[in-house]
């Protein structure tokens, strides 16, 4: 059930607060930055330090783009109209949908999603549960059977035993039995309710819709520090990042799970493709240059497993760093050149694609301010340290911002999880670590060294 907020609280305060003085430190910041600059008589002296000096001024406007990004959409959420167009569809003609799930070695979980999808509200004769086992060592094919067996007009799995690894090539793999108007996806960890796959196909009775996504929101909360940290990043990144993106008409990312795609679309665009790490960010690219849109439902809540161990999570970080990177090698020209994507549209589009590029900038303007200080620059790096200290922190993570996680815990009216907000830097560091260290990999090791890259699975817990 979604979550409702009970008053405009100690959360937005914060969220407002802290945007204004992220602000301030940037305005001050690019002001002293030229106010340090050096006198024509002291040029000479100051020419080794030039290029560290204006890298990091560079860096500190792309940070202040990243942040005023993220305040326009705290702002938006808190205060802005908000767009849910599909909300009211209850009774109509509906498409006939094919739910992928893809798995392997799910044994712990899979039951869980395959009770609640038998169980959905949806027309029996439009709808097929399509289980892919891609060469699972644990008892996941037997459990598979078993609900084949006990539902067999709903559930039709597959098997696979060879072929490339990864999610998108299982997909792929599924995809050509597909005869039915839309697919939905879902990981095997994942939870839906009874009314989901009505909310989730109800956008594409709007033929430029191309796919959608749902709300992510993680069941296994209580287990640790990690996952109360990770509530926060969804809560911020779905609730305020995705719904805002919506509210301006901009472009909502499409997810791996808890997401739909018109068949036809998809099919226009290529398909899936297999060596894509990222086959969600990958795929809403390719429908966004295709001519689709893609919405986002704030109130189609799915509930997931979020990693409970660190290594998991920097396991999966990485994997999404190196994927969404990999998609921006691949469409940021195109986009650049597109005539037929709105101005604002591509604007955004290129940011979501520079979300994880950030924390290696970030690293890089700690280096020029260390440069600055220890070469007697000392006012210009403070105000770099104190830029990026606020900045960073507000400007880097899964689109999750400081002061948009204190609005998303205020719209959710659940005010009490902001004390958890001084701890998320924790989150902030080792993302922070991880994803340049993924950004650095790419670069030199997997595309300069002609690498494979490698889909690392999720761990699962839940029994």
């Amino acid at each position: 059930m979604a979550r409702r907020p009970h008053n405009r609280g100690l959360a937005a305060r914060i969220s407002l607060l802290f945007g204004v003085a992220c602000v301030a430190l940037y305005g001050g910041s690019l002001v002293l930055a030229a106010a340090s600059a050096p006198a024509s008589g002291a040029v000479a002296s100051a020419t080794p330090l030039l290029v560290p000096k204006i890298t990091l001024t560079i860096i500190i406007l792309i940070l202040g783009i990243f942040m005023v990004r993220h305040l326009i959409f705290t702002l938006n959420r808190l205060f802005g109209k908000q767009r849910h167009p599909y909300l009211d569809v209850d009774v109509a003609d509906w498409p006939s949908v094919a739910v992928l799930i893809p798995a392997h070695n799910e044994e712990s979980v899979i039951a869980n999603a395959l009770s609640a999808l038998v169980d959905v509200d949806y027309p029996a004769d439009r709808f097929r549960i399509i289980p892919i086992d891609d060469r699972s060592e644990d008892g996941t094919w037997e459990l598979i059977s078993r609900f084949h067996r006990d539902y067999p007009h709903l559930v039709h799995p597959l098997r696979r035993a060879q072929g490339k690894q990864g999610k998108a090539a299982v997909i792929k793999f599924a995809t050509e039995s597909v005869s039915e108007d839309l697919i939905i996806l879902f990981d095997a960890d994942y939870v839906p309710g009874r009314g989901l796959i009505k909310q989730l196909a109800a956008p594409f009775f709007d033929p430029e819709v191309g796919a959608v996504m749902g709300r992510v929101v993680p069941h296994n909360t209580g287990k640790n520090l990690l996952t109360r940290l990770l509530d926060l990043e969804r809560a911020g990144g779905y609730q305020v990042n995705q719904q805002a993106r919506m509210n301006l008409s901009l472009v909502p990312q499409f997810g791996g799970s808890v997401g739909g795609v018109r068949v036809r679309a998809l099919k226009q665009v290529g398909g899936w493709r297999e060596d894509a790490l990222a086959e969600d960010t990958d795929l809403t690219y390719r429908l966004l240059l295709g001519g689709y849109k893609t919405v986002y439902e704030n109130r189609s809540e799915c509930y997931e497993e979020v990693p409970e161990l660190w290594q998991e999570r920097n396991r999966q970080i990485m994997r999404w760093a190196k994927g969404h990177n990999q998609a921006a090698f691949r469409y940021i020209w195109s986009l650049l050149k597109t005539r037929h994507v709105s101005f604002v549209e591509r604007v955004d589009a290129v940011l979501l694609l520079g979300v994880y590029t950030v924390a290696p900038l970030l690293l890089l303007g700690w280096i020029c301010a260390l440069l600055l200080y220890f070469n007697g620059q000392q006012t210009l790096a403070s105000v770099g340290f104190a830029t990026f200290a606020f900045v960073g922190f507000g400007a880097m993570g899964n689109f999750a911002a400081f002061f948009e996680i204190a609005a998303a815990l205020h719209l959710d009216g659940s005010g009490n999880r902001i004390r958890l907000l001084p701890l998320n830097f924790l989150n902030f560091l080792a993302s922070l670590i991880n994803i340049a260290r993924a950004c650095f990999e790419l670069v030199f090791i997997d595309f300069l060294c002609n690498r494979e890259l490698r889909w690392w699975k999720t761990q699962r817990y839940r029994r």
